[in-house]
Parts: structure tokens; C-alpha cells; sequence
């Protein structure tokens, strides 16, 4: 009987249980493993940070629902992606992380190259965690991995391989055989619970519907269009919701977010928690007396924060099914006519004035809206738009419309720094393999761009055409220019004068594009941005860099309550 190598084993495993993408950083003692992936035709892209790897990995479990891989080495490499471990498991996504480890037989529990218990160490960000103890169990522990990942209320799993292992043979005989894990079963909602749900909504006198990544990670999008065009029930997206119905459908109150939330006397939650994102649920943010119907597939939820008057555990597409069926055998529907809908109307209609006269101010420097504008104007309505920063990701959420679902990505529950690139080559690898010419927007702070940015190499090797738009102006959260700046620095220790929030004046970003051969573009006009961004969809096989330099004291829109800029909303 033949004897076949533990880094085969592993490789077939995964390509058994449906595993497409593995994201990395090779070293001792993966570099064989990483081969073998290769030759069992999975897909694998060599990135430049590991906590990037991690990133497009798990940006890749949520757009196709199935786990990629990010590979790292030992030690270091580990502790280096802890940081998108948690982002992960946060933000319910399914990724699995595999480390390779200090071989057992070389120095382990005596200070062996790169020691570290990283079993136990990747328990607090993880479903499920484990060292396969030989190479003829490692076909059921990456399906238990692979399942955990996926199954209930989605997550990380991590398995560890000391070098001995991966250095293993094993005879084919004695390998447990496994078949590709079954499709997740669906949770269907409690009938009686279904019906009080909707006896709730149809009474209430300011209903509100919140439409989670939950609702966008259940593929939902269908059903749901259907139950607001019909009902014509108001609606907020959470961020990463945004698009299972479109921003632009008529029923978005996006732009009158505040007064939906404080007055609504019935919210209806779909995949989305009532975290710091959502207020808590708490007042002054709510009413005191607001009626919650919490809907979510993990029962752990229910009732966090406040408790919910009807709380039901389910996927969230056979509820939404099913609640349709109710509203409609009634032929419920909220009349544009209806007071609550008429106050609705009115401040987005306010609100949206309010914005648009910032929008319409094309004088350098430019502010955020003016940008964001007329980089909605150019880029493709079906684009991904990936996005993180402070001002450049918060703006940006409520200017950059998204009318599909799973086609918004950014720092997410987790508010995490450093996503974007990483996001933005997962989501291009997507495009390239599922839809290809659609384009990728990675709209970045420049702060943010600074986390990250040498995945531009990863993207170029890779001929990924990511359009990355860097919202320049000069800082965290805001900057100065060149005559303050130089002001400040002159006056004396530059470790004690210089703002913690200062970044270099009009950093020239696009000249990273010359390492490659490449050009990118510096833009202070609108005009040089609308040619920019025309260029920049002609490509093809190559990314680009559009640095636009805007005022460094833009801010957002005057908010009527400090908490909305508090909590970075």
C-alpha cells in the first residue's frame, strides 16, 4: 500500500469539503504545504502582510459562504493574524486559519524555533480549535472545521500542524475517509411567533424595518424586496446590509436615520444586533417604549442589550418568507400617506438638500461630499465598494449607494483599520471567477491606505484592475496644511509638537504606481477626478491609485446629536 505525504492529506481534505481560496505567507514549515495546495488545484495568492491574508480571506467567506484559508507560518506569523481572527469571528464570517507550528520532535516545551501555544492561544477567536494528533485524522478535523465554520452563526476555526506532522507520511489504508460536509441546515421560525410578529407590525404606528449583513450573508435579498415593495415598510441598512434592498428603493430612510431610530414604536431586526452600531437599542438613541422583533439565527442573541417583545430564532430567509405570506394574505401596506411616512419623507427630503448643497461645492480644497458625489456619478452602480477610514468610510456609507446585496465591505462591527486592501483583492478574485467585468472601488482615508498598503504589489502580480480612491486630507480624523503644518513643526521638538493626528501634507500616494511602471493619479479638481475615474474603468489587468487631496478640516454634515459622531456612525 503507497504511503501519501500529510501536506497531501491536508490539501485534498479541503478541496473536499468545497474550499476554494487559501491566502498566505509562506516560511518554515509550510513552504511544502503551500505547493501541495497547487497541485490539488485550489487557488492560492501570496500576500505581503499576514493580517491582510486573514482579511481577504474571511472577505471571501462572506461572499461565497464557504471558508477560504489564510497560511501562516509559526509564532509571529500567528499572533500576526489574531487581529483578523477576531475581526472574523465579530463580524460572524467563516474563515479558517492554518498555522503551521515548532515540530514536536524539535525542540517543543524547551524553546523550539518559534515556539508558542497557538492551539491555545486561538481558542478566544475561534468555533473550534485543534492540533490533529497524526496525519491519518487530518481529513476529519478540517471537515469538523470546515463545518464549524459554516454551520449556525458563522466563525473561525484554526488547526495547527508542527513541522513533524507536515514532514508525515501515513499509509492510504489508515487515512479516515470523509465525505464533503452536508449544506447547513436551515432554522425555521416558530409559526405562533411568525404570526405575532406580524399581528405587531401591522398595528404599530411607526414601524421600521433594520436589514443586517446577516440578512446579506442569508442570501435574502429576493424575498426581502418583495416584503418592503409590498408592505412599503420603512427601511435602514446597517452598513454591510446595505444593498439586500437596494439604497435607492423608495422605502430608504437612510437619510432620515436619526428620527426613524428615536421615534419608531416597532423595529423589526433581520440579521442585524443591537450593538454600538445600533445604539443598544437604548434610549435617548430609541424610545423608552420601543417594541423590538429580533430575528436572528444565533439564540445567544436574543435579548442582548434590551429585551425584545418577540424574539425568534431562524435563518432569516424562511422568516422573511413567511412573514411575506402573512402581510400579504392581508394585503397590508403602509399608504405614502400615513403620518409617520409623511415626517419620514419630509427630513429626507430636508436632509438630503442639506447634503447636496455640500455635494455641489467643487472649490479646492474639496470637501468629503463633493468627492463622494461625483465618484457616485462615475463608478458603476453594480461596482463592490470596499471602504475604510474614519470620516472617508462614515461619509461614505451614506453617499455611495449600493443596489446589490454583498456588495459593500469595510471595518464593520469590529471597526477595524487595515481591511481595504485586503478586502478589495478577495473581492476582485471574486469578480474575476463569478462576474467577470465587474469592478472592484476601494475608497480609502489615507490613514487607512497606510495599514496595508504594500498589497498593492500583491495586486498588481495578481492583475487585479482595483480602482483605489485615497480621501487624502493629511491626517486621522483630520490634518493640516502645508502653512500650519510647517508652523507646528518649526515651533520645536518634533516628537512633542507634532499632532498625534498629523500625517504628511499631500502625501503623493500614486507615485507607489511607478514601483510597477505603472501611473496613478493626483487630483485637487473635480475635473481631474472625473478623468481620473474614466481611465481608470478602462483598465483592465491593473490596478490604479486616484489620490484626491481634500480640505484637512472637512468634516461631516452638522449633526443634530454629538452620540451620532460619537459612535462613528
Amino acid at each position: 500500500m503507497s504511503e501519501v505525504e500529510a501536506v497531501q492529506i491536508i490539501a485534498e481534505s479541503l478541496k473536499e469539503q468545497g474550499v476554494e481560496y487559501v491566502f498566505g505567507i509562506i516560511g518554515i514549515p509550510v513552504i511544502e504545504l503551500s505547493m501541495a495546495f497547487q497541485v490539488a488545484g485550489l487557488k492560492y495568492i501570496g500576500m505581503r502582510n499576514e493580517q491582510s491574508a486573514c482579511y481577504a480571506a474571511q472577505a471571501i467567506g462572506f461572499l461565497t459562504g464557504k471558508p477560504a484559508v489564510c497560511l501562516v507560518v509559526s509564532g509571529p506569523g500567528l499572533l500576526h493574524v489574531t487581529g483578523g481572527m477576531a475581526n472574523a469571528q465579530v463580524n460572524c464570517w467563516p474563515l479558517l486559519v492554518i498555522g503551521g507550528s515548532t515540530s514536536q520532535d524539535h525542540g517543543e516545551g524547551i524553546g523550539g524555533f518559534q515556539e508558542y501555544p497557538q492551539v491555545e492561544m486561538s481558542r478566544p477567536y475561534c468555533k473550534y480549535a485543534a492540533r490533529p494528533p497524526t496525519a491519518s485524522l487530518i481529513p476529519l478535523h478540517v471537515e469538523k472545521a470546515v463545518r464549524y465554520a459554516t454551520y449556525g452563526r458563522p466563525g473561525v476555526s484554526y488547526l495547527d500542524f508542527p513541522g513533524n506532522l507536515l514532514q508525515s507520511r501515513v499509509q492510504q489504508d489508515k487515512i479516515y475517509k470523509t465525505l464533503p460536509h452536508p449544506v447547513a441546515p436551515l432554522v425555521y421560525p416558530a409559526h405562533d411567533d411568525v404570526i405575532r410578529a406580524a399581528n405587531l407590525l401591522r398595528t404599530a404606528k411607526r414601524p421600521l424595518v433594520i436589514i443586517g449583513k446577516g440578512a446579506a450573508y442569508a442570501h435574502a435579498e429576493n424575498i426581502l424586496r418583495h416584503f418592503i415593495e409590498n408592505t412599503n415598510l420603512p427601511f435602514l441598512p446597517t452598513p454591510m446590509g446595505k444593498g439586500v434592498v437596494s439604497d435607492t428603493a423608495p422605502q430608504c430612510v437612510s437619510s432620515a436615520r436619526s428620527l426613524a431610530l428615536q421615534k419608531a414604536d416597532v423595529v423589526l431586526l433581520l440579521g442585524a444586533r443591537l450593538n454600538w452600531i445600533l445604539h443598544f437599542g437604548k434610549p435617548p438613541r430609541y424610545s423608552a417604549d420601543v417594541k423590538f422583533i429580533q430575528v436572528d439565527i444565533c439564540p445567544e442573541e436574543l435579548h442582548n442589550s434590551v429585551q425584545a417583545s418577540i424574539a425568534i430564532q431562524s435563518d432569516i430567509k424562511p422568516f422573511a418568507e413567511q412573514i411575506f405570506e402573512q402581510m400579504n394574505a392581508v394585503n397590508f401596506e403602509l399608504p405614502n400617506d400615513n403620518p409617520w411616512w409623511e415626517e419620514l419623507a419630509d427630513k429626507c427630503k430636508r436632509n438630503r438638500e442639506q447634503v447636496r448643497s455640500m455635494a455641489l461645492q467643487t472649490a479646492s480644497p474639496l470637501n468629503y461630499y463633493t468627492v463622494f458625489h461625483h465618484l457616485r456619478e462615475l463608478i458603476p452602480r453594480d461596482a463592490i465598494i470596499v471602504s475604510e477610514g474614519a470620516n472617508t468610510m462614515d461619509i461614505g456609507r451614506t453617499m455611495l449607494f449600493n443596489i446589490l446585496p454583498r456588495h459593500r465591505l469595510d471595518a464593520g462591527t469590529f471597526g477595524t483599520m487595515g481591511v481595504g486592501p485586503g478586502f478589495a483583492i478577495a473581492a476582485a478574485l471574486y469578480c474575476r471567477d463569478r462576474y467577470p467585468g465587474k469592478r472592484v472601488i476601494c475608497v480609502e482615508g489615507d490613514s487607512a491606505f497606510g495599514f496595508s498598503g504594500m498589497e498593492l504589489e500583491t495586486m498588481v502580480r495578481y492583475k487585479l484592475p482595483i480602482t483605489i480612491v485615497i480621501v487624502n486630507n493629511n491626517g486621522i480624523y483630520g490634518g493640516f496644511d502645508q502653512e500650519a503644518f510647517d508652523a507646528i513643526r518649526n515651533s520645536g521638538d518634533l516628537s512633542q509638537v507634532t499632532p498625534p493626528s498629523a500625517l504628511g501634507v499631500q502625501v503623493r500616494y500614486e507615485e507607489m504606481m511607478k514601483m510597477f511602471g505603472l501611473s496613478g493619479y493626483f487630483c485637487k479638481e473635480i475635473p481631474e477626478l472625473q478623468a481620473a475615474l474614466k481611465d481608470a474603468q478602462k483598465l483592465s489587468d491593473k490596478p490604479t491609485i486616484i489620490n484626491v487631496a481634500i480640505n484637512p478640516s472637512s468634516d461631516r454634515k452638522p449633526q443634530t446629536f454629538n452620540w451620532l459622531t460619537e459612535s462613528k456612525l
